[in-house]
Parts: C-alpha cells; sequence; structure tokens
C-alpha cells in the first residue's frame, strides 16, 4: 500500500490533538473536540477546514481562450462567467453521467479550478486530453486550501482581510489575509455562509493561527464536515453522484445554465448532452431525494429502498445518510424511482434485516445562509 500524503498543516493539525484518519491518499484531521461540536460550532460561530487535499488547477490561458475551450468538457456557461466569479459545474461523459463536480473561478484574465481529492489525477487525464494544445492544465502542488465556515466567518475573517467583508457568495479576488498573498472565494461546502482561502502552502500556518486565534473561530475535521454538507443536502462525489449519474438525476440542472440548455446560445456541445437535454424535457426515470428516517436509527450509503414493508425488490439505494445534529434525527438522501420522489412519500430502507419507515423529503435539511 502506498504511503498516505501528507497536508502542509500536518504539523498544526497534531499539535491540536486531531483524531488523523485517511481520506483519497492522504492523512487527514478527522476530528478535534468531537464531531457534535464541530459541526454545531459551525452552524452557530466559524469553523475552519484544511481541505489542501483539494486539487487546485490553473488553466494557462486567456481567460476567454480557456473557458471557451472548457465548455467542451462541461454543460455549464464558462464564457458567460464574469471576472471575479464563480460556478459550480461538472465534467461529463459520453453517456451522460458525472466524471467530477468542481468550481471553476474566473480571477479577471485566468481561470481556475478546484477538483475533488480523489479525481485529480482523472481530471488532470480528462483535461489534457480535452483541452487544446494552447490551453495547457497546470495541477499546482505548492499552495494550501483553507475554508472558513459558519454565521461569523466574516468577522473572523474581516479584520486580516478587510475587502473579504465586502464580497457576496461565489465572488472570488485575490487579496492579502494576515498579510499573505491569497485567493479567496465566498464559497463552501457546509450551506453556511464563508470562504475557501488558497495560499502559498508555506506561509499556510501562519494564516490558520491567526484564524484561529480569533474568539469566533474553532478548527473542524473531516466528520464534522460530512455531517454539514449532508444536512445541506450537498453532493459527495462516488456516493451521490458517481459516472452513471445524470445531472438531471441527481437534482443538478439548475447549474447547466440558459447558453447551454436546448434552444440556448451554445446549446449542447458537452459530452452526454443528448441525454442531458432529454432528461431536461422528458423527466428522469429516477431522482435524488432526502429522506428523514422514522426513529432514531440512521439509514446510511449502501442501504436498500423498497416501496413496501415486507416484499417485492428495490426501488432504490440510500447515497449518503446519518445523524443530522442540527435537525437533530437522522437524515438521508438517496434515489427512488421518479414516481415515489414527492414530498411526504413514505419508503422503507432494510436496516440490519429490517425494514424502517421514511418520508421522502425536500433538500437542503438546513436552509443554506449564504450572502447573497
Amino acid at each position: 500500500m502506498a504511503p498516505l500524503d501528507r497536508l502542509p498543516l500536518d504539523a498544526l493539525h497534531r499539535a491540536l490533538g486531531a483524531k488523523m484518519g485517511a481520506f483519497a491518499g492522504v492523512e487527514m484531521p478527522m476530528q478535534y473536540a468531537g464531531v457534535m461540536d464541530e459541526h454545531r460550532h459551525a452552524r452557530t460561530r466559524a469553523a475552519l477546514f484544511d481541505v489542501s487535499h483539494m486539487g487546485q488547477v490553473v488553466l494557462d490561458a486567456p481567460a476567454d481562450t480557456a473557458a471557451a475551450a472548457l465548455e467542451a468538457l462541461v454543460p455549464q456557461d464558462i464564457a458567460g462567467l464574469k471576472a471575479g466569479r464563480q460556478r459550480y459545474a461538472f465534467f461529463t461523459n459520453a453517456e451522460g453521467g458525472i466524471e467530477d463536480d468542481l468550481m471553476i473561478a474566473d480571477y479577471g484574465g485566468q481561470i481556475r479550478l478546484v477538483i475533488n481529492a480523489a479525481r485529480r489525477e482523472a481530471d488532470m487525464a480528462l483535461l489534457r486530453a480535452g483541452l487544446p494544445a494552447d490551453v495547457p492544465a497546470r495541477l499546482l502542488s505548492d499552495r494550501a486550501l483553507l475554508a472558513l465556515q459558519g454565521p461569523e466567518a466574516e468577522a473572523a475573517l474581516a479584520p486580516l482581510a478587510p475587502e473579504a467583508a465586502a464580497m457576496r457568495f461565489m465572488d472570488v479576488a485575490e487579496m492579502e489575509v494576515a498579510g499573505v498573498p491569497a485567493w479567496i472565494s465566498r464559497s463552501g461546502y457546509t450551506g453556511e455562509d464563508g470562504y475557501e482561502i488558497s495560499l502559498p502552502a508555506d506561509r499556510a500556518e501562519a494564516v490558520a493561527r491567526a484564524l484561529l486565534d480569533r474568539p469566533e473561530v474553532a478548527p473542524a475535521g473531516l466528520g464534522a464536515r460530512d455531517t454539514l454538507r449532508l444536512e445541506a443536502g450537498l453532493c459527495l462525489y462516488g456516493q451521490d453522484i458517481d459516472s452513471t449519474t445524470s445531472p438531471i438525476e441527481a437534482g443538478l440542472g439548475w447549474a447547466i445554465q440558459k447558453a447551454r440548455r436546448a434552444g440556448g446560445a451554445r446549446e449542447g456541445g458537452f459530452p452526454g448532452a443528448a441525454r442531458i437535454l432529454r432528461e431536461m424535457a422528458e423527466g428522469a426515470p429516477r431522482a435524488r431525494v432526502g429522506l428523514r428516517p422514522a426513529g432514531r436509527a440512521p439509514m446510511r450509503a449502501g442501504v436498500p429502498l423498497y416501496e413496501d414493508e415486507t416484499g417485492g425488490a428495490p426501488v432504490g439505494t440510500v447515497t449518503s445518510g446519518g445523524f443530522g445534529p442540527t435537525v437533530g434525527a437522522p437524515v438521508a438522501m438517496g434515489y427512488v424511482p421518479a414516481a415515489a420522489a414527492r414530498q411526504g412519500h413514505e419508503i422503507f430502507g432494510e436496516v440490519r434485516g429490517k425494514r424502517l419507515a421514511a418520508t421522502v423529503s425536500d433538500l437542503p435539511f438546513v436552509p443554506a445562509r449564504t450572502k447573497r
């Protein structure tokens, strides 16, 4: 087995008493004070996550050239992305499945991407094969990425980077944080307000310590990141979406802008367009839904779903599930037939050989509180 990579802030995590574990080939802090406490701190104050395992990619070409080239790989309107803005996107394949989801930002002359850790090598191969020679993709190895998330994130960051307070959700900008040049986006993976801060790896610890010195901020690990994103109804690649899942099944049609849809200025032209545009018009045979299990037993990923309490074949599967600390009850997401994807519909998940009732619920479980 290959040795695990270590984060630039590995020593700081250990000094803070983090419990470490493996994720996507990287040794990551899973928790510090405990998942429940860290989750609640992110919902009420501000939590600092080290997400340096994510891939940061630069396209070394003029932004308009790079944006136009990217549209051959994603269904999003990248040519229409304004400088200083970021957009959620996904790579699709010829069958209309999702190869990865990512963030695409225009930093006023340069397009930069953030891709999932487990898909770094596959995504880089996809980019290099799919982009023209004059749009080279470069995976950065000398940067860290911090996520500051929670209702007090702005108050915590503003003393160190005053310009950050004026940013809106999905804005991006370059500025100094505690004297260190950084790339900042007002975004995250929790449903809360917050920022993602990219900065030179060798100066990341100084910035992390400056943020942790703020009274609003506490460190948080991968465990709380997962419970927060589940309550926010956000997909985890490899569980809730994968190469067989279409964006429409996953409820991500909102992320395909008008210009790329049927009748749009640049209709189609991306892998799997035939299936994706057809499902946009006619509907998909299944849908990702929220689930509220009855009782206190969680329904975790892999639990089969049935229409009836006894008999019959599975009609779907739970893709993510656990206890929602803010909700105060179990929550889950999964796929069910389109006919069953209506709020209040009862379905049954088989847990340890026993079928337990769950109610189909709208997503998210906890409303987003981003700054518009």
